[in-house]
């Protein structure tokens, strides 16, 4: 049986995509869990995992100069449009944090000085925690194709989920409409965007709403904060209404949920009530038509 994946995802950062995740988490009990927001990961922090295994992530191949070569004729030098290669005692020195991986430097190099190696850009871990299985990484400070990595890690959690037998995974995607959201969301049985009552929280919803029908992803949309402006609230629903998108649930603030948070709890009693609905809109729709 072939396991459902589920992308929750937000327009903006801060709209309570984390908590929601870990709250499905733990009120579903047995998932395949996946942090696809690499480039600032924080779902280990509520569900705590023990690291089984940790892997190399190689991004971008750079550009490495052999200094036994390198004739000093700048010609890299003056190619580089991102400023990564400096001239030092007439050799080119090449800072790969600057580095695109364009290749034009060894295209130019008369000497065959340049060749473009594979780099390290961060890791990712295989882990377990009380609720299931979790793959989740951690790019380097600057680290390249958070987007290849996003596929690794949904792809690793696919496969363990297969071997399980866990019928479901669920992913804390990342926020926005860049590379790694559209990594995370392709492909998925169903995207669960979480949005807040605010004019710019609506505004970054709409973009990623278009992003998911350019990529046939069924989308719901689950409101967090409900009760703080209900007349915006009022106006996303309407909105997505216009769309034809379903308003899968709500969840209204309240002042335990951060303070759980703050103690590295999942707010799940908290929320219970409202996370139980949103599940079970999310099994009707994954058992039946799309969203």
């Amino acid at each position: 049986m072939k396991p459902k994946e589920i992308v929750v995802t937000s327009g903006k950062g801060g709209t309570g995509k984390t908590t929601l995740t870990s709250s499905l988490a733990a009120y579903l009990g047995n998932v395949t869990l996946c942090d696809a927001d690499v480039d600032a990961p924080d779902l280990y922090i509520l569900l705590k995992p023990s690291i089984k295994a940790n892997y190399k992530f190689w991004g971008i191949d750079t550009a490495q100069v052999d200094s036994s070569k390198c004739i000093g004729c700048s010609r890299c030098f003056k190619t580089c449009r991102f400023d990564s290669i400096t001239m030092i005692n007439d050799k080119a020195i090449v800072d790969t944090n600057f580095c695109e991986g364009c290749a034009a430097c060894a295209y130019v190099c008369p000497t065959n000085a340049i060749s473009m190696v594979p780099t390290e850009q961060g890791t990712y871990y295989e882990s377990t925690t009380n609720y299931g299985p979790m793959w989740h990484a951690q790019l380097f400070p600057g680290g390249e194709n958070s987007g290849k990595l996003v596929q690794i890690l949904r792809n690793r959690a696919k496969e363990t989920a297969l071997k399980e037998k866990i019928p479901y995974v669920i992913i804390d995607g990342p926020p926005g409409v860049a590379c790694p959201a559209i990594s995370s969301i392709t492909g998925c049985d169903l995207t669960v965007a979480v949005t807040e009552p605010s004019v710019s929280a609506l505004s970054d919803l709409k973009r990623l709403t278009e992003v998911a029908k350019r990529f046939s992803v069924p989308m719901g949309i689950v409101i967090n904060k409900s009760d703080i402006a209900p007349k915006v609230t009022d106006l996303i629903k309407e909105e997505c209404q216009k769309e034809g998108l379903t308003v899968i649930g709500e969840i209204p603030f309240s002042e335990d949920i951060p303070k759980a948070i703050s103690r590295r709890e999942i707010p799940l009693e908290e929320t219970k009530p409202n996370i139980e609905k949103i599940w079970k809109t999310i099994l009707h729709n994954l058992t039946s038509s799309p969203i």
